[in-house]
């Protein structure tokens, strides 16, 4: 789920799509990583100095209501200035806006504010005592709060907005979404709409301006990347007016006088400026565009890469860490595959095993409407199994629909859209090439963007009643994707694979993630060694392999988050199966891992882990209904 971008959108890494997740919501992430960061505590010395007379008040360690209430304080001030400064996060994430009327500032100027701003948060954060949050719902919102404005800090090595063209989640394919969902109801909404469209032109000449100064200062996004961003560009400006989601607003309302209008804003100032982006893009860009695929070709690359690593991850482990623990899973993995393999084709390797699985008849699709079909299918029936493995189950449904057409067959991956009570879900998946996609690949697919993977962990959150609003916007895509890599083999528990290939695939892609992106960012892998490396597990079709490393090179770090989280969650679930023993029940510990949302995962470590420890003492549970479980 790529929140605040990793998304606020989640885009799944499932590779039937070559899958990145919630869109999630890694996720605004492609409009600019606005959530990130690993702090495993609040070390002296790491936050930036508050500008003179802005000392803020130190809380009284010794007066826990106090320190709760600032944390409060800080988290209704972070809140409103967040869905302020990217009113694009309230669409993507689901939760209510009183404007709508604004665009996200990206000019240099606002950029260097908003960096002022976080200090300033940053500092009133770590003037409150720890120990007066024990205990208490504040202690995970401050969790959240820390690691995302640590986060926040530690990005700006890469300078993101000087290189921000993305194929997975940029601005581009954010915005029209963003159309469609723009209210119209009423006057008041209607003259919002206008006022905030008209601003779009502007938005998107100073995307190119901070481009232009991106090459200037020897950044940009790899041309293969470029190549994409195009793609999605022409197939955005070959529809006609009628079928433009940007013209939405207008064919949404029966406001003739505004209909015509918003249609006449659309046909002269947002379709130009995106006619010149694209043209500037794909003349003078693309031309100086590095062909390296890793960011360590930016200035500051390598530390651009381990922040996002940590930022995606919420874990603090190295590039080489990571790496070499993902070898480790990998063989595991294989070896796994292998067994399989020897039980339903009589095969004895992994490559044997895989390539079976690639020329079973019974794994294919013969066309995009069986393929619709299936995953529907396999979405239902993991909703009616839910129930008995976690203790709430969420009422609100997902609906599983193709990628927009302007998206289709552009390297999009697969993708969770989450709803509200205005809105259902959405699971977006690519039909394109139906013919190479495999069946056990949707299976797990599906499993990982719905239930019981990032459906029921969104609903879960969107459903608790005493959390503070900012852990709705604010995604973490270690605990995020952890949580749906988790999932697939929580799937194969509830006996929801159909499927001979499910759980063979299931298994031959985890961890491949940990190896890869590092070896494309840290240690010299050439395309052809990645996407040979990627399809070779044979969850991913070959014509898909390219995609995969070109989203790997735009989001540096991010394809690690999902073995490493979903490794933690495991690990934590092993710990609590051997504390417990018989007094162990598996939905009790699914709800205290949904009910913390995406926390990072040492907070969630101390979250598991109070749980066990007051289990095994006989104490009652305490959920986050009553209040937090660290001490």
């Amino acid at each position: 789920m790529h929140l605040c971008h990793d998304r606020c959108r989640i885009d799944s890494q499932s590779p039937a799509a070559g899958s990145a997740t919630i869109a999630t919501i890694a996720t605004i992430a492609a409009m600019a990583l606005c959530v990130a960061g690993c702090v495993q505590t609040r070390a002296a010395g790491t936050v930036p100095a508050a500008d003179p007379g802005d000392e803020p008040a130190v809380a009284d360690a010794d007066d826990p209501a106090a320190a709760r209430a600032a944390l409060d304080g800080l988290a209704d001030d972070y809140y409103a200035w967040l869905l302020a400064r990217r009113p694009e996060i309230a669409y993507v994430a689901a939760v209510k806006s009183e404007r709508h009327d604004t665009l996200f500032d990206n000019t240099p100027q606002a950029l260097r504010e908003a960096e002022r701003e976080e200090d300033r948060f940053r500092a009133r954060l770590v003037a409150i005592p720890a120990d007066g949050l024990a205990g208490s719902p504040q202690w995970m919102t401050a969790a959240v709060l820390d690691a995302t404005l640590a986060g926040a800090v530690a990005l700006r090595a890469c300078r993101q907005e000087l290189w921000n063209v993305n194929h997975m989640g940029g601005w581009h394919l954010e915005y029209p979404r963003i159309a469609e969902l723009q209210p119209v109801a009423t006057a008041a909404e209607r003259d919002q709409a206008l006022v905030r469209w008209r601003a779009f032109a502007a938005f998107v000449a100073q995307e190119q301006a901070n481009l232009a100064a991106g090459l200037a200062a020897g950044y940009s996004a790899p041309r293969s990347v470029v190549d994409r961003v195009l793609a999605q560009l022409d197939a955005q400006l070959a529809l006609d007016l009628p079928e433009q989601p940007y013209a939405s607003p207008a064919r949404r309302s029966d406001d003739a006088a505004f209909s015509a209008a918003f249609s006449e804003l659309v046909s002269n100032d947002v379709l130009p400026a995106l006619e010149r982006f694209r043209e500037w893009l794909g003349g003078v860009y693309r031309d100086a565009a590095r062909t390296t695929l890793s960011v360590t070709a930016n200035p500051g690359g390598e530390n651009c890469y381990e922040a996002s690593l940590a930022a995606y991850t919420t874990l603090p482990l190295s590039g080489r860490e990571i790496y070499d623990r993902g070898r480790e899973v990998v063989a595991a993995n294989r070896a796994a595959v292998a067994r399989f393999g020897r039980e339903r084709y009589g095969t004895d390797t992994f490559a044997a095993t895989i390539a079976a699985v690639r020329a079973d008849p019974a794994d294919n699709f013969a066309d995009a409407r069986e393929l619709l079909a299936f995953s529907k299918d396999a979405v239902d029936r993991a909703a009616a199994s839910v129930p008995g493995w976690v203790g709430t189950v969420p009422v609100r449904p997902v609906e599983v629909v193709p990628l927009p057409p302007q998206e289709e067959g552009t390297g999009r991956s697969a993708y969770y859209m989450p709803g509200n009570r205005d809105r259902a879900a959405e699971y977006r998946i690519p039909l394109h090439a139906p013919e190479n996609q495999s069946r056990g690949n949707a299976e797990a697919t599906a499993f990982h963007e719905t239930w019981p993977g990032h459906h029921l962990q969104v609903t879960t959150a969107q459903a608790r009643g005493n959390l503070h609003p900012v852990n709705e916007i604010l995604w973490f895509s270690g605990p995020g994707e952890g949580w749906a890599r988790y999932a697939e083999a929580l799937a194969e528990e509830m006996g929801l694979y159909e499927t001979a290939t499910g759980p063979i695939l299931r298994r031959a892609w985890p961890a491949h993630g940990m190896v890869v992106d590092p070896g494309i960012h840290l240690f010299g892998w050439t395309r052809e060694q990645a996407v040979n490396f990627i399809v070779e597990t044979g969850r991913i079709p070959a014509e898909q392999g390219d995609g995969m490393v070109d989203r790997i090179a735009i989001l540096p770090g991010q394809l690690t988050a999902y073995d490493a989280g979903g490794l933690e969650i495991l690990a934590l679930r092993r710990e609590a199966e051997a504390a417990l023993g018989q007094n162990f029940d598996l939905s009790t510990f699914h709800d205290r891992v949904l009910e913390a949302g995406t926390l990072p995962l040492g907070a969630l470590r101390a979250h598991v882990e109070t749980w066990i420890e007051r289990t095994r003492a006989g104490a009652p549970p305490k959920s986050e209904s009553a209040g937090a479980s660290q001490p």
